[in-house]
């Protein structure tokens, strides 16, 4: 039993929407195979070299996406099949199910009496508040496909919405966001960051560093451009599509690297100037490791960001996505800066620690159990 009463389960379920590689939502499926061993993993698609030694521990099973021509590389163009594929999946016998929902996963039906918690790292953004930008990069044909199809699915994804006992958001941002467009009330618990293992260095120098996935919505054009026109020294590491571009446009000034040995990232870290972050991410991970690296953050005052860092005290925000913007938090930073306190940082830092997302986890789990036999 657990301390609000929860029984603990024979069988646990956990529904990911797919694993193709190692980002934040399969550092929230480790944590929860620490929390349930022994769980089963359902999901959509799986590339076990592509993801940790504790998830290919774990008895991973895929929907018949999986089996499906070129879906480890192509398996967003079966979007519109993975309804069916979730809701086809035998959870009988499972007391607990918890869906790792960014992709679709919370779609599964569930016994009866079983408990199912939705980890919500965000409503697909592809069918709500990102649906015209995809539309935007898509082929002709998806384009003439994407309004019929995205449609239904937005339907599916309302009512499949309602099939779950309780919503655990990864941040206040998306909390809002499931407030939107699903209408449901959702519990708050920040995704593990393993803050432990950064450190303080006494070695600061005087270069800015951003880290993160060179895709558009990331805005590494709005860092690179800050970059170059106030000729700071600066390091950008990150890989995508932008990677190529990025490279070919960096002045002098700016290193850039398509990834570093997490050694190199760590002392990347610890010894900027200041981390840059420039998108609006669902949490982000990022700028808690520097802050528990014990340096500030120059972030984009919007989304996940404004949970993690203190404006102020553990960083600054910057609130136009833009060039000027950017360079405008640049020159106030420069005169903050004697005021941060690294202390503050690594603080603020721990309370994103793995402990703190395995009690909110549970403490959710016996809220939504209670409130579900109370309707019972």
């Amino acid at each position: 039993m657990t301390a609000g009463g929860f029984p603990k389960p024979a069988r646990v379920a956990i529904v990911h929407y797919w694993l193709v590689a190692m980002r934040g939502g399969e550092r929230v499926l480790e944590r929860l195979l620490d929390l349930f061993p022994g769980a089963d993993v359902f999901t959509h698609v799986y590339d076990p070299e592509k993801v940790s030694d504790k998830i290919r521990a774990a008895n991973v099973k895929e929907t018949f996406i999986g089996r499906l021509p070129g879906a480890r590389k192509h398996y967003q163009k079966y979007l519109p099949l993975m309804p069916m594929a979730l809701e086809e999946l035998d959870l009988r016998g499972y007391d607990l199910v918890v869906s790792s929902e960014s992709g679709p996963a919370k779609g599964v039906i569930t016994a009866p009496d079983a408990l199912h918690i939705c980890y919500c790292h965000s409503p697909m953004r592809y069918l709500w508040d990102h649906y015209q930008d995809y539309k935007e990069s898509a082929g002709s044909l998806s384009r003439i496909m994407m309004p019929t199809l995205f449609n239904r699915l937005r339907q599916w994804d309302i009512s499949s919405a309602s099939r779950v006992d309780g919503i655990i958001a990864n941040s206040s941002f998306i909390a809002r966001r499931i407030r939107k467009v699903w209408r449901r009330e959702a519990v708050i618990v920040h995704p593990p960051v393993a803050v432990d293992e950064f450190r303080p260095s006494a070695n600061v120098s005087d270069r800015y560093v951003w880290v993160s996935q060179m895709t558009p919505y990331k805005r590494a054009d709005v860092a690179l451009e800050a970059f170059n026109r106030s000729g700071v020294p600066a390091l950008m590491v990150g890989d995508g599509e932008m990677f190529k571009f990025v490279s070919a446009n960096a002045g002098p000034n700016v290193e850039v690297r398509k990834r570093l040995s997490f050694a190199e990232l760590k002392d990347a870290y610890a010894t900027c100037k200041a981390l840059v972050f420039t998108p609006e991410e669902d949490f982000g991970i990022v700028p808690v490791e520097a802050n528990a690296s014990g340096r500030p953050v120059i972030a984009y005052g919007r989304g996940g960001v404004t949970d993690s860092i203190v404006d102020g005290k553990t960083g600054l925000y910057f609130m136009e996505q833009t060039v000027d913007g950017l360079l405008g938090a640049m020159e106030r930073f420069e005169k903050w800066l004697p005021e941060f306190r690294p202390e503050d940082a690594v603080e603020n830092a721990a309370r994103f620690a793995p402990d703190v997302f395995d009690r909110g986890i549970m403490a959710a789990i016996d809220h939504y159990y209670r409130a579900s036999r109370l309707v019972a």
